[in-house]
C-alpha cells in the first residue's frame, strides 16, 4: 500500500452552518502536523464545501509534508453549482501542484446523494429518507446513475484542462461509476460490517483487480460498543434545525478499544489486499463534541480518532494511539527496506 492517509474535514455545509466551526487556520496547521508527525500518515484527504478552506488546508497539509488529496465534498448545490465548484477546485489544486506538491484531485464526493436533482427530494433529509423505502430507492437509482454519468462525462475533460495531476472521484456503489476516464478508482464505501463482511474479501479483490490504482477514501467506525458491526451505518444522533447535535438515538457505551481494533485491522487487510491508498475517517468530528452529560456525549457517535472537547480542543482516543503505532511501524519498515 503506497498511501496511509487520514480524512480531514474543513466543513461539510448543512443547515446554514458547517461541521467544522470555528475554522481557525492555526488549529488546522497544528492538526495537520500531528497527522504527519505523530500518526506518520503519507497523505491527507482534505474535504469540505467551502472552497477557500479547502485551498488553505491543502496548502497547510503540503507545508506539513503530506501528499494532498484535494476533495470537494458539497451538499445542496444543483448540477451547475457543483460543476462550478469542481472546476474552481481543479484550478486551485493545479496552482498547488505547480508549486511542487504531490496532489491528487477528486472530482467530487457521493454526488448522487448530496447534489440537488440527482435523487428525489428537495434536500438531504428527504434523500436520506429513501433508504427507509427500498422500493422507491430502487426506482430512483437508474436516473441517479445516469445523472452521475452525465455529470462526470462533462466534468472530467474540463478538470483535465485545468489540473495536470492524477484524478479520481469519491464514489458510492449505487452510482456505478464508469472509471475509464479516471486515473484512480476511489470509494467512500470502504466500511466492513455485518452487512457485507462475508463478501468483503471478494468485493475488495474485484475492486483492486480493475487495472487501475484503487483507493479506499473513507472507512472507520464510531466509538460505542458494537459500532464495528454497523460501521457503515448512520451516526446514532439527531440534529436540530441549525445542524447541531441534539440527542443520541440510543443508549450507548463507550468502547474506544473496539474502534481502535477496527481501523487497524481494516488497514492491514487493505495493505494485504493490494490497495493503493487507504484513508481513515476521520481525524475529528467537531460537530460531535463530548459533554459531561452521558446522554449527550456526542463523541460516542463520532468516527473521529480524537475526542473533541466543549472548548474545541481535542484529546487522543485509543484509535489515535493505535494508528500512531501502525504508522510508526510502517515508516520504520519502509526506511529499512
Amino acid at each position: 500500500m503506497r498511501v496511509f492517509g487520514m480524512n480531514y474535514d474543513t466543513g461539510f455545509v448543512s443547515a446554514g452552518s458547517t461541521t467544522h466551526e470555528p475554522f481557525d487556520p492555526e488549529t488546522v496547521r497544528r492538526d495537520l502536523r500531528v497527522i504527519r508527525d505523530e500518526l506518520h500518515c503519507d497523505a491527507v484527504r482534505i474535504t469540505g464545501g467551502v472552497q477557500d478552506r479547502l485551498e488553505l488546508a491543502a496548502r497547510l497539509a503540503a507545508e506539513a509534508g503530506l501528499e494532498v488529496w484535494y476533495c470537494p465534498f458539497t451538499n445542496g448545490l444543483d448540477r451547475d453549482g457543483l460543476m462550478a465548484f469542481v472546476l474552481d477546485g481543479a484550478e486551485r489544486a493545479e496552482r498547488l501542484r505547480r508549486s511542487g506538491v504531490s496532489v491528487v484531485y477528486l472530482t467530487g464526493s457521493e454526488i448522487a446523494m448530496f447534489t440537488d436533482g440527482f435523487l428525489p427530494g428537495h434536500d438531504l433529509a428527504e434523500r436520506l429518507a429513501l433508504f427507509t423505502d427500498p422500493m422507491r430507492m430502487r426506482e430512483a437509482i437508474p436516473a441517479a446513475r445516469a445523472a452521475v454519468r452525465d455529470f462526470l462525462a462533462e466534468a472530467v475533460p474540463a478538470v483535465r484542462e485545468r489540473f495536470g495531476g492524477p484524478i479520481g472521484y469519491a464514489s458510492i456503489p449505487m452510482e456505478a461509476v464508469d472509471w475509464a476516464a479516471f486515473d484512480i478508482i476511489a470509494s467512500d464505501a470502504g466500511y466492513r460490517d455485518t452487512s457485507n463482511a462475508a463478501a468483503f474479501p471478494q468485493t475488495l479483490a474485484a475492486a483492486v483487480g480493475q487495472g487501475k490504482p484503487y483507493a479506499a477514501t473513507e472507512f472507520g467506525c464510531c466509538t460505542f460498543r458494537g459500532a464495528a458491526d454497523v460501521a457503515g451505518g448512520a451516526e446514532p444522533v439527531t440534529y436540530d434545525e441549525h445542524g447541531r447535535a441534539e440527542k443520541l438515538t440510543a443508549g450507548l457505551e463507550r468502547d474506544e478499544e473496539g474502534q481502535a481494533r477496527y481501523v487497524v485491522d481494516l488497514l492491514r487487510d487493505y495493505e494485504a489486499g493490494g490497495v493503493e491508498a487507504a484513508f481513515v475517517y476521520t481525524f475529528a468530528n467537531r460537530h460531535l463534541p463530548t459533554t459531561e452529560d452521558p446522554e449527550r456525549d456526542y463523541d460516542l457517535a463520532a468516527r473521529g480518532i480524537v475526542r473533541v472537547l466543549p472548548d474545541g480542543s481535542w484529546t487522543p482516543k485509543a484509535a489515535f494511539h493505535a494508528l500512531a503505532a501502525y504508522g510508526r511501524s510502517r515508516a520504520q519498515s519502509r526506511s529499512a527496506a
